[in-house]
C-alpha cells in the first residue's frame, strides 16, 4: 500500500494555524479511508477504531466522512467532550465513545471488527509499545489500515537545543526512550526506524512514513501571522518535506500508515 504525497491531493483551502499540527497526518489518513472504502463494500462505510482519541479530534472529522467511529479512551472528561464536539458536527449517530484504554482494548471492543485503527499520541506512554501495536492490529479486519502517530526523537533533540536548553538535547539523544529529563511530560519518543520495525513486526505492510511538524513548531508565529501567504506556504512546505527521509530526522511527530495482509 503506498500513499501519495499529501502534497498531490489538490489545492488546500485556507485553514487555521492551529491545524498545521495535524494538516500532513489528515491528507494520508482521508487518501486511506477513502481507498480502503473502495473495496470494503458496505456502502463504502467503514468501521473506525480510534485508540486513544480523547476528545475526537481526529473521529469527527472521519466521521464527516460517513464513516462510523469507535473511541477508546480512558477519560471521561475527554468522551464527554467527544460526545459535544460530534453533536456539535452534526455526526453523533457515527460517533461512540467507550472508556477504556490500549491495554485492556477488547475488554471493551471487539477483535477484528475494523476497517482502520488509528493510534495517535498513544505509543509514547504505554510502557510495552510493541504489545500496544500487536493489539491495534488483532482490531483490525483483513487488509485493514493502521494510522500510528508518535513523538519524534530528533524533533524533541533540535527543540531543546534551539531553546538554549543544551544538556537536556543531549540527553533526550543519548536515552533509549528519548527522555530529556524530569520535567519532559512524554516518557517515550521514536525513530522513523523504530516504529516502522514496531509496525512490520506485528506483521503490517508499511506503506508511507511522514514527519509531522517539520517547520511548524520552530517558526515564530509573527512571521507566519504577519506576512500574506505564509501560512499557506508553510502548509505547502511541511506537505513537500512530510515525505522526505532527511526531514524524518527532525520532526516533531512521526506518522506511519500500515495495512494488515
Amino acid at each position: 500500500m503506498t500513499e501519495p504525497s499529501p502534497a498531490q491531493g489538490g489545492e488546500t483551502p485556507a485553514r487555521p494555524r492551529a491545524s498545521l499540527r495535524t494538516a500532513v497526518v489528515w491528507e494520508v489518513l482521508k487518501y486511506a479511508l477513502d481507498r480502503r472504502a473502495e473495496v470494503a463494500g458496505r456502502d463504502g462505510v467503514l468501521e473506525v477504531l480510534d485508540a486513544g482519541g480523547g476528545s475526537g479530534k481526529f473521529a469527527v472529522e472521519v466521521a464527516r466522512l460517513g464513516h462510523r467511529v469507535t473511541v477508546v479512551d480512558p477519560s471521561p472528561n475527554a468522551l464527554f467532550a467527544l460526545e459535544r464536539r460530534a453533536a456539535e458536527a452534526g455526526v453523533a449517530d457515527l460517533v461512540r465513545g467507550v472508556q477504556g484504554d490500549t491495554q485492556g482494548l477488547f475488554d471493551v471492543v471487539e477483535c477484528g471488527a475494523y476497517d482502520a485503527v488509528l493510534c495517535h499520541g498513544v505509543l509514547e506512554y504505554l510502557e510495552d509499545p510493541a504489545a500496544g501495536v500487536r493489539n491495534a492490529v488483532d482490531a483490525l479486519r483483513p487488509g485493514g489500515v493502521l494510522s500510528l502517530l508518535a513523538a519524534g526523537l530528533g524533533g524533541a533533540v533540535l527543540a531543546r537545543a534551539l531553546a538554549g536548553h543544551f544538556t537536556e538535547a543531549r540527553q533526550a539523544l543519548t536515552d533509549p526512550a528519548g527522555h530529556w529529563g524530569a520535567g519532559d511530560p512524554v516518557p517515550r519518543r521514536f525513530t522513523a526506524a523504530q516504529l516502522t520495525e514496531l509496525a512490520e513486526g506485528a506483521g503490517l505492510a508499511v506503506g508511507a512514513v511522514h514527519g509531522v511538524r517539520v517547520f511548524a513548531d520552530l517558526v515564530p508565529g509573527v512571521l507566519v501571522d504577519a506576512e500574506p501567504g505564509a501560512l499557506e506556504a508553510l502548509f505547502r512546505l511541511e506537505e513537500e518535506a512530510a515525505t522526505l527521509p532527511a526531514f524524518h530526522a527532525v520532526a516533531t511527530q512521526l506518522h506511519v500508515l500500515a495495512q494488515r495482509g
